[in-house]
């Protein structure tokens, strides 16, 4: 939308979270540390006059998880179990809603339950049937789509989904998704901007992007990429670096990001694809 900035959830000194670089390797089925170059970003857009909140957290290793917020009143249980709350002739703009649902240590979440509400284009919430009301489940990669419409303005607050997101065993996270740019952010006390989700425009229609962190312990799998690498040597050309590993060059700490023997004009300074300053 126009007069919008967009940020980006930033891990170290400016580099890709493991969030950014496992959700990368998930898109695209390989190990993170073969796609952290280059990675792209998972933005969180912001109207100007919004500043620079606190992000949606990162899944750095016992991170807090996704903030809550209140059901509201016009819960329901028992919802259809569907991915798209649109029917004939339903009025509005399309939405596609996407993302991830991630545990504390960024590994996917199969399974989990997402139950979504939300008004319909006018502001109105279906409170005798199920308009726009449906429950999912992520799928093996931890991934979700929700298509629906952008919902109307309901008195007292700004546009926004409900969501209920509860992993296997696990207990139940209730909270709100908001749109970028609305004017009633700034008057709607509910209004977190950790919950922002980032949208944006597709020819008549909008898609959004949203990644959920649950309060499920994990453990890194092995090829994810430390955040926070152990030991350190001296580079040396002709050396096997691992995904990892941290070296020194120029008095500067570095941290490998791909697997690699270290040659003469690979230097960490030279090639950010295999290194990061640590």
């Amino acid at each position: 939308m126009d007069g919008e900035d967009r940020t980006e959830p930033r891990g170290t000194a400016g580099h890709p979270s493991r969030k950014t670089v496992l959700r990368a390797a998930l898109a695209v089925g390989v190990a993170a540390p073969a796609v952290l170059a280059g990675a792209p970003a998972l933005a969180r857009s912001l109207s100007a006059g919004e500043g620079d909140p606190e992000l949606t957290p990162m899944c750095d290793d016992g991170d807090d998880p996704t903030p809550p917020q209140m059901e509201g009143p016009y819960f329901r249980p028992n919802s259809p179990r569907r991915t798209s709350l649109l029917e004939p002739g339903t009025p509005g703009v399309r939405l596609t809603v996407t993302g991830y649902v991630f545990g504390l240590a960024c590994r996917p979440v199969p399974g989990a339950l997402l139950d979504f509400w939300q008004a319909d284009t006018n502001g109105a919430y279906d409170n005798a049937g199920y308009r726009f009301r449906g429950h999912q489940f992520t799928d093996d990669r931890g991934t979700f789509t929700l298509t629906t419409v952008v919902p109307g303005l309901y008195p007292g607050r700004t546009r926004h989904l409900h969501v209920k997101v509860q992993a296997p065993g696990r207990p139940i996270l209730t909270t709100q998704l908001y749109f970028p740019g609305e004017p009633r952010n700034r008057t709607d006390s509910l209004y977190d901007p950790r919950l922002l989700m980032a949208v944006r425009d597709t020819g008549g229609a909008r898609a959004a992007d949203f990644d959920f962190v649950l309060d499920v312990p994990q453990s890194p799998d092995p090829t994810d990429p430390p955040t926070d690498p152990p030991g350190g040597t001296t580079w040396r050309a002709g050396t096997a670096y691992r995904a990892g590993d941290r070296v020194t060059y120029g008095g500067t700490g570095y941290v490998c990001l791909q697997a690699h023997t270290a040659m003469a004009g690979w230097e960490p300074p030279h090639v950010p694809a295999l290194w990061r300053t640590a």
